[in-house]
């Protein structure tokens, strides 16, 4: 995931829950975890007497939770209207978790506007992956939206909705690629890394405190 861009716009809670549920749909998929796991998680280390990590909000959890249950019913619809050129299964990681939000949110959360959950998946997209992946991702929603009653009709019968398994994973990989990813520390390598560091300097202040004791003596 490349580095966060700095000249975003000031953007309002959803925005801020949505971009969460993408980071933790990513770090799901590269731990292999559940991802409502990772949402438990994060609420106990909230729960800390010193949290080493924000508060999930109800909205990342409620997105996180559709997604889950509801993720091959939407990996179907992805691998229907992406490019031709690509597969599902071969796009980078975390354009994956984009699509599969804003996805959720067109059809399964109706309160929703479609326009919103395209614009906004395409301005994350721009923080986190770039111009290609932004622009790939708009058509391809924009291809969704354009029949978003008739996908909605269909998850409503999740026994209709089938794929063969190599329509999600063959095809070349995309042009951009998260190579980058490898860099990036997940919200659970921080938490990790903070209460590592915390230990350290507690070690540290004791072997000085000690090393002092042993020169008066």
């Amino acid at each position: 995931m490349s580095e966060r861009r700095q000249d975003y716009k000031r953007h309002g809670s959803r925005y801020k829950a949505r971009m969460r549920a993408v980071d933790i749909l990513f770090e799901a998929e590269s731990r292999d975890v559940d991802p409502v796991a990772i949402i438990d998680d994060r609420h106990k280390l909230a729960r800390d007497i010193n949290p080493i990590v924000a508060p999930v909000a109800e909205y990342t959890e409620t997105i996180i939770n559709g997604v889950a249950v509801e993720l091959d019913t939407l990996d179907v619809f992805l691998a229907e209207h992406i490019a031709e050129t690509w597969t599902l299964g071969r796009l980078p990681s975390v354009d994956r978790a984009i699509l599969r939000v804003a996805s959720w949110e067109m059809i399964y959360n109706a309160e929703i506007p479609v326009t919103t959950a395209i614009v906004e998946a395409v301005e994350i997209a721009s923080e986190y992956s770039g111009d290609s992946s932004s622009a790939y991702i708009n058509a391809t929603l924009d291809a969704m939206a354009s029949k978003v009653d008739t996908l909605r009709e269909r998850a409503a019968n999740p026994e209709a909705v089938s794929v063969e398994t190599d329509e999600l994973d063959g095809g070349p990989v995309a042009p951009w690629d998260d190579s980058e990813l490898d860099d990036v520390e997940t919200e659970a390598e921080e938490a990790a890394d903070v209460a590592e560091d915390a230990e350290v300097s507690t070690e540290t202040v004791e072997s000085e405190g000690s090393a002092e004791k042993s020169e008066e003596v």
